[in-house]
Order: structure tokens, then C-alpha cells, then sequence
């Protein structure tokens, strides 16, 4: 059983961790920038550009003042790891993913139900999506050092 048990676990080196955590924020937030922008294809072009603003600006909000001392703190997080190779889930600490699967619910309940005009609503979603992407390029910033130490080193 506990052979079966340890095939079923995804493990996979710190390096590639942080890779796969940006690949899935970037993900994530092309996502949310991808619905914004087709609900903003429904309103003047004036208009869209200031929701697009009003959107970046918000992104930049949460992204100074949440996700990018998230993505900081998980970075952190995956660098104390002594094992060798991590589960490949852990790139996030465990106690959020319940606050992830609201944020999944919470997004379709909105794009469903809400009685929120989708241009206006365009706007969360920016802030979210350049939020996400632009924490995202943390970790590939993180993995760039990474390989250039190592290419410095190998080269002595």
C-alpha cells in the first residue's frame, strides 16, 4: 500500500516547484485578463479604456500590497525545503487552498450570477489577472538566478 501510495505523489525538484507555482499564477491570470477583455469588447472605446485603467490601477494595488509578498513569502517557503524533491502542490502553504476554492467559486458565482455588468466586473478581473501574471514573473525571475549561478559555476 505504501508503495501504491508513494506513485501517487508528484514530486518534483525546488527549481521546477518554482516554476510550475509561476506557470500556474500566469496561468491563472491570463485567465481573468482573457474574460475581462471580452466583456470589455462590449462597451465604446472610451470607456473601455478607462475601465482598463481603473483595472491597472487596481492591479497594481493588490500586487504591491498582497500578491507579491505572497508570491515572496512562497518563494521563501520553497527555498527552506531540505528534501530533494517537493510535492509538486506545495507551492502553495496547505492552509490556502481552501481560500483558493472560494476564489475559484466566488469567480464563477460572479461570471454567472452577479447582477454586475460584465464591463464593470472586467475591471476586478484585470486587477486580478495583472496582479496574478505580474507576481508570476517573480518566480521565473528567481529561476532565471538560479540557472545563470549555475551556468557561472559550471563554467570554472
Amino acid at each position: 500500500m505504501t508503495y501504491f501510495l508513494s506513485k501517487l505523489y508528484p514530486a518534483i525538484t525546488k527549481k521546477w516547484l518554482q516554476v510550475a507555482a509561476g506557470l500556474m499564477w500566469s496561468g491563472v491570470g491570463i485567465m481573468l485578463i482573457a474574460f475581462a477583455s471580452r466583456w470589455l469588447k462590449l462597451v465604446d472605446w472610451m470607456i473601455m479604456l478607462l475601465l482598463i485603467f481603473a483595472g491597472a490601477v487596481l492591479g497594481a494595488a493588490i500586487y504591491r500590497f498582497g500578491f507579491s509578498k505572497l508570491a515572496c513569502k512562497n518563494i521563501r517557503r520553497i527555498n527552506a525545503y531540505t528534501k530533494d524533491r517537493i510535492c509538486l502542490f506545495a507551492f502553495q502553504e496547505w492552509k490556502t487552498y481552501p481560500l483558493v476554492g472560494f476564489m475559484i467559486f466566488l469567480g464563477i458565482y460572479l461570471r454567472v450570477y452577479s447582477p454586475v455588468p460584465k464591463p464593470i466586473l472586467a475591471i476586478a478581473y484585470l486587477g486580478l489577472g495583472f496582479s496574478l501574471f505580474a507576481s508570476s514573473l517573480l518566480y521565473y525571475r528567481l529561476f532565471g538566478r538560479s540557472n545563470a549561478a549555475l551556468a557561472a559555476g559550471q563554467g570554472k
